[in-house]
């Protein structure tokens, strides 16, 4: 099952560890949700949900220390002998001795963090989404372009990572080349990445593999973006007919999510970089309320009512 290491999370959220002796390698966090255990504090434990990140935040904490010695490490003992993964100690709050004691004979890690509660569990959800997502590996290039993820895709050969290239010579970022890593964040949202094996290199043909980001400095690069267009490159075809007014959007899926889809014929001296730009710039416009397809239907429309008047 995927999981993401403790480890990598106490590293990400920049977490203390009060229980150093209790290895971190081997527990693996399998869910984006988090729980506040209130409720399981007050010795309710019917559907706790305890694969989950625990938080004990600052409303917890003191009701906690409120109570005598005894009942305190009863409570405590009955939370974390439910084979939870770990306690986070938000707000600046610090756990008793002889609670982190009891945390060590459940081999339970106890962590803490100044952050106050609400916003750890905000960047929690976040991150953990993104790392716990459905993830598929598809063949093809993803460029940011002009703050649009692109992503071509194509037959092995017909030009992908040409048109990366001249597209980061123009001041454009690369993400990923040869195999795009799509990770579903949200019902809307793909987020691609590159494998860390690829990171900030190119395959060209008869050159061999590039270093984007020592030949063309980190301002060429970028580790993720969220996909929001799709080229697909495809051989001339003379007896196809292809799109040339765009009135009507074309999809792709990935994951269950539709991506807008524009399928680009190749032939000699078609300058594939300036293509991927206007169709980027286009795309944003589109999403910005304006579709110059629609406008320049409108005037037709209203250019044959005019004559039709006369």
């Amino acid at each position: 099952m995927k999981g993401v290491e403790l480890t990598k999370l106490v590293l990400e959220m920049n977490l203390t560890n009060l229980t150093p002796e209790i290895p971190l390698e081997d527990i693996l966090i399998l869910t984006s949700e988090i729980n506040r255990p209130a409720l399981q504090l007050a010795g309710y434990l019917e559907h706790f949900e305890n694969e989950r990140v625990q938080i004990i935040g600052y409303v917890e904490y003191t009701y906690l220390m409120q109570l005598d010695d005894e009942d305190r490490m009863f409570t405590f003992e009955r939370f974390v002998s439910s084979k939870i993964p770990c306690v986070v100690f938000s707000t600046m709050t610090i756990p008793s001795e002889d609670m982190l004691e009891m945390a060590r004979k459940y081999s339970v890690p106890v962590l803490a963090t100044a952050r106050t509660t609400s916003s750890l569990m905000a960047e929690l959800i976040r991150w953990l989404g993104v790392q716990l997502a459905p993830c598929i590996s598809i063949h093809g290039v993803l460029v940011d372009v002009y703050g649009e993820g692109v992503l071509i895709t194509g037959e092995s050969g017909i030009g992908k990572s040409e048109a990366a290239l001249e597209l980061i010579k123009r001041g454009h970022r690369l993400v990923s080349d040869d195999v795009v890593e799509l990770r579903k964040v949200s019902d809307v949202t793909l987020v691609g990445s590159a494998p860390d094996i690829t990171r900030h290199f190119i395959e060209l043909r008869g050159i061999g593999i590039v270093d984007v980001k020592t030949l063309f400095g980190v301002e060429s690069v970028k580790d993720t973006c969220a996909v929001d267009l799709v080229i697909k490159l495809e051989e001339w075809d003379k007896d196809k007919e292809y799109d040339r007014l765009g009135l009507k959007e074309e999809y792709t899926e990935y994951l269950g999510n539709k991506i807008v889809c524009h399928s680009l014929p190749i032939r000699p001296g078609r300058n594939l970089a300036i293509i991927v730009e206007s169709a980027a710039v286009n795309h944003r416009q589109k999403k910005m309320g304006y579709n110059a397809a629609e406008e320049l239907y409108k005037r037709v429309q209203a250019n044959i009512v005019k004559k039709s008047g006369k």
